[in-house]
């Protein structure tokens, strides 16, 4: 396992950290301001939101490289199923293939799939998971014409209805083998895995070269608000490090990705110190 404790090469920053992936929350800044902060500091990547970028991917992909910072991915699809998709199938499609030009000209070599939920007038995941899939077959051609991988990101259970239909990094893989499209893969978040006891068995079956993504925060023992509440690590009772070994020992070895959503506490403070934590807690706790 990668030792972190005095280089932190591999750190790279999610911008919802900082608050930039919901309207009205976090300090606003540019995401200039984001990519000097984060070089200063010796990052090594950053993830953006497709909302931060509008039409400047290329300006903003070139600006983070120039500062010495690699684009580790980009956040994220539209949702392909359930009740919050907007719009009917050529209109997801369409959002779906923007948000892999975007990824393409952004430079980022990753873009995440947060599926979306259970599609109405059904029950159970089977007919959400095959509308998914189909979905993604369809995209997946694009995204490997771009040079932009699709990585999958199981949620935790109480995201299962309205936001996800895929709740393990197991139910991930079986989409990838439905699909069978070489550039898809899995993002593995401690959120949202850090509870099942069967991951690291599935991991070192099944991932290897499959794993797109590791993100970190913490679960929070009292956790106030599911979507919005999320730890900085060490201030929960996931076992990063236990986490990582999984991920690493299943041939994992790429950057390490900061992701908190937390609207009353890391969101409310000044950038800079939630950035000067991020870089403590990454060293001594993950």
């Amino acid at each position: 396992m990668r030792d972190f404790s005095r280089d932190h090469s591999a750190l790279a920053l999610n911008t919802a950290t900082l608050g930039h992936n919901v309207e009205g929350h976090g300090a606003g800044w540019s995401p200039e301001q984001v990519i000097d902060a984060c070089a200063e500091r010796g990052y090594g990547g950053i993830v953006f939101w497709r909302r931060e970028i509008g039409e400047r991917a290329v300006r903003i992909g070139e600006r983070a490289r120039a500062a010495g910072l690699a684009v580790a991915g980009l956040c994220r699809t539209p949702f392909l199923t359930g009740p919050l998709v907007c719009g009917d199938d050529a209109a997801i499609m369409a959002d779906f293939r923007a948000s892999i030009d975007m990824a393409a000209a952004l430079g980022a070599p990753v873009l995440t799939i947060v599926t979306g939920g259970i599609e109405p007038g059904t029950r159970g995941t089977g007919e959400s998971r095959k509308r998914l899939a189909d979905r993604i077959a369809r995209a997946a051609p694009h995204a490997a014409a771009c040079g932009v991988r699709l990585a999958l990101e199981p949620l935790h259970p109480v995201y299962g209805g309205d936001r996800t239909c895929i709740m393990t990094v197991a139910d991930a893989l079986d989409i990838c083998d439905a699909v069978g499209a070489p550039g898809l893969g899995v993002a593995v978040d401690v959120y949202h895995t850090w509870w099942d006891s069967t991951l690291p068995a599935v991991l070192a079956e099944r991932g290897r070269g499959r794993i797109l993504g590791f993100h970190l925060c913490d679960w929070l023992a009292e956790t106030r608000d599911v979507l919005l509440d999320r730890g900085m690590m060490g201030d929960g009772v996931a076992d990063l490090r236990g986490l990582r070994r999984a991920v690493e020992a299943a041939g994992y070895d790429g950057p390490c990705e900061v992701e908190i959503f937390s609207a009353e506490t890391w969101w409310r403070r000044p950038p800079g110190e939630v950035l000067d934590t991020i870089v403590e807690r990454f060293r001594s706790h993950c």
